[in-house]
């Protein structure tokens, strides 16, 4: 499972998507920094192409997939930035794509899978209802699904965070990642754990979502309901997979509300000029309530920014 995983994974992943994705900088923030009493970086994928980190996992698992695999085409299903992540990859490697996202998916992530010329699927109420039928029509048509937060090599795509991270901040105290089914925190901590054992591993979901905060306080899988969210990229349920990401991975797990997630939206416009989606932005809610306690220096990973302009320009201006 996630303890297969190996740094050299994530090195060769590195090498391997090297072409096509954004170095992302990694920004101080004197807010944040205020807050925690030492140095607080954001590593800001919002700015990664296509808006997301979700990017680095689907171009490693297409670009690992042997021709005659490809050639079958590809599936996903996605809450949007995975899809536009595959969408993009696919495009890359002249693959198929059809993308399987709940009814719900905001409109600038559905418009981006399709741009980049994937097919899509928006007949399911909610993230879970994708996934199933995204499952079925890939067996149904021999293509290969690709699973957004499971597989080695998707979590050593999302892994190559962390190696920019610890490149540029070597003596790295904290990671706050945004925790939806573990994709993220999973490829970060396998390397991590391995070079850096001493950094601790906080995770930030919203209390809409918590689907592996609650599952990791009963020690067992716990499913939620399909609520609203701003962060509906972190919706979902998680599975034993996920699970075992969760209890290796992290360190703590912190849930915020709507509002602080809203309020860290357009904190992260005003203080940064970053526009940020709702799932991006919820380690930076936490670390803002001091719902996580971090040593300096920390970083704080952005996950993505592609939030409706309606939706922005409504949090940002009532803020």
């Amino acid at each position: 499972m996630f303890s297969d995983l190996r740094p050299t994974d994530v090195l060769a992943a590195a090498e391997r998507i090297r072409p096509w994705i954004v170095r992302t900088p990694l920004v101080r923030s004197d807010a944040l920094t205020a807050i925690a009493g030492g140095d607080v970086y954001l590593k800001l994928e919002n700015r990664q192409t296509t808006g997301s980190f979700k990017l680095r996992g689907a171009l490693n698992v297409i670009a690992s997939l042997a021709p005659e695999v490809r050639d079958c085409g590809v599936v996903a299903s996605s809450a949007g930035n995975h899809g536009m992540g595959v969408a993009f990859a696919a495009k890359q490697f002249g693959v198929d794509a059809k993308i399987f996202v709940p009814s719900t998916t905001p409109a600038v992530k559905r418009d981006g899978i399709t741009s980049l010329g994937a097919s899509i699927d928006t007949s399911q109420p909610h993230y879970d209802a994708a996934m199933e039928a995204a499952i079925a029509y890939a067996r149904e048509h021999g293509a290969t699904f690709i699973n957004p937060c499971a597989g080695s090599e998707l979590l050593a795509g999302q892994g190559t965070i962390a190696l920019e991270i610890l490149s540029e901040l070597p003596n790295l105290e904290t990671l706050v990642v945004n925790v939806g089914g573990g994709g993220l925190v999973g490829g970060c901590a396998s390397l991590i754990r391995a070079v850096s054992p001493g950094t601790t591993i906080a995770g930030a979901q919203s209390d809409q979502t918590a689907a592996m905060a609650l599952s990791l306080s009963a020690g067992r899988v716990v499913e939620i309901d399909n609520a609203p969210t701003l962060a509906e990229g972190l919706a979902g349920q998680i599975d034993e997979y996920a699970l075992d990401i969760g209890q290796h991975a992290l360190d703590v797990i912190a849930t915020v509300t709507e509002d602080d997630i809203a309020d860290a939206i357009a904190w992260l416009w005003a203080e940064h000029g970053e526009r940020v989606e709702g799932a991006g932005a919820c380690g930076v809610a936490a670390v803002r309530r001091q719902k996580v306690t971090i040593a300096a220096p920390a970083v704080v990973v952005v996950s993505g920014g592609n939030i409706d302009p309606n939706r922005f320009d409504g949090i940002v201006n009532k803020r």
